[in-house]
């Protein structure tokens, strides 16, 4: 009868321990290392973002007027009073915020609209390499690098009626006019805001859509060129059959930059816009900075938040189901 003894495996040596050691402890911070790059973004954004979205959220429920503005836990609860009231249309200030809303619809599906045609136009035309490309690339981003405030005061200089250069080119130049029309007051109040977002969100559709064409390869048109596509089949079939993904990024971006937009209509016209230019974030600020009405400026912005939350929702579905 024969017995078999195994032999202890021998230990291991001291280096290969010390190795894998550190072998463990590499991989213990490859798990934590991502969340650790992460988390001060997660902080900013509970910050700036996050916690004043729930600041408001909770002022909406309460009466916080001038009265409380030193003491916000002293301020009475209101519950749904500050929606009842703005969105009651038999008051006069519910039906104001319908008609802004109205005006700012319009004014948003202009302004995307117009904005989107001319910077895909001006991408098309830039698309194919000459000479002067790169300077007229430069010459079309500047409105969108030139501080927002700055291009609009001149602006609205440019739309004075006695001395503005506007009227100057129509009037005396041009002879469109018999006499200066005001571009500031009445309603041509919401035309002049029109143009003048849409002179400050173009160059943005530029920059996005001449991007996204720089991915499409010239091979595609030069064998729809030789098959016979002519060139608006060209741009119709190749270039925004590809640019798809881009453009409905892009409109969707638009609009809900403009939709609520302030810093155009303040600086055109204060905080006394025109009814034709009247927009809903003005009447916004006017309830909460104005009347000194928190409570019912955080009700309106919620609500308006709450319009963007279902638009960008919307978006997302019709998107999914077009990309099946």
């Amino acid at each position: 009868m024969s017995v078999t003894v195994t032999a202890p495996s021998p230990a291991p040596a001291k280096g290969v321990r010390s190795r894998l050691r550190a072998a463990s402890h590499r991989i213990h911070w490859n798990k934590v290392t991502p969340y650790l790059l992460i988390a001060p973004a997660i902080l900013f954004e509970l910050l700036i973002h996050v916690t004043p979205m729930f600041v408001g959220v909770w002022m909406s429920f309460i009466k916080l007027t001038r009265f409380f503005i030193t003491n916000w836990l002293g301020a009475p609860f209101a519950g749904f009073g500050n929606y009842q009231v703005v969105l009651s249309f038999e008051n006069p200030l519910g039906k104001q915020l319908t008609t802004a809303f109205g005006i700012t619809l319009a004014f948003a599906i202009l302004v995307v609209g117009c904005s989107f045609l001319i910077g895909t136009a001006a991408s098309i035309a830039l698309q194919k390499f000459f000479r002067a490309r790169g300077a007229l690339r430069t010459l079309f981003l500047i409105p969108y690098a030139l501080p927002a405030y700055a291009g609009i005061i001149t602006w609205k200089f440019m739309l004075q009626r006695d001395t503005g250069l506007v009227n100057q080119l129509l009037v005396n130049d041009l002879h469109l006019f018999d006499s200066a029309p005001f571009w500031l007051i009445g309603n041509n109040a919401f035309l002049s805001l029109v143009v003048v977002s849409i002179w400050h969100q173009w160059p943005f559709a530029f920059l996005m859509t001449m991007a996204g064409m720089q991915a499409i390869p010239d091979d595609l048109y030069e064998a729809a060129a030789i098959d016979g596509a002519s060139v608006w089949k060209q741009i119709r079939y190749i270039t925004f059959g590809l640019m798809r993904p881009v453009n409905s990024v892009l409109v969707l971006l638009l609009f809900l930059w403009t939709f609520r937009e302030f810093n155009t209509p303040f600086v055109l016209f204060g905080a006394a816009p025109a009814q034709s230019a009247n927009l809903l974030v003005v009447n916004i600020y006017n309830n909460s900075f104005v009347q000194w009405n928190f409570g019912l400026g955080a009700a309106m912005s919620v609500l308006l938040m709450l319009f963007l939350i279902l638009v960008s929702g919307l978006w997302a579905l019709w998107n999914r189901r077009v990309n099946r």
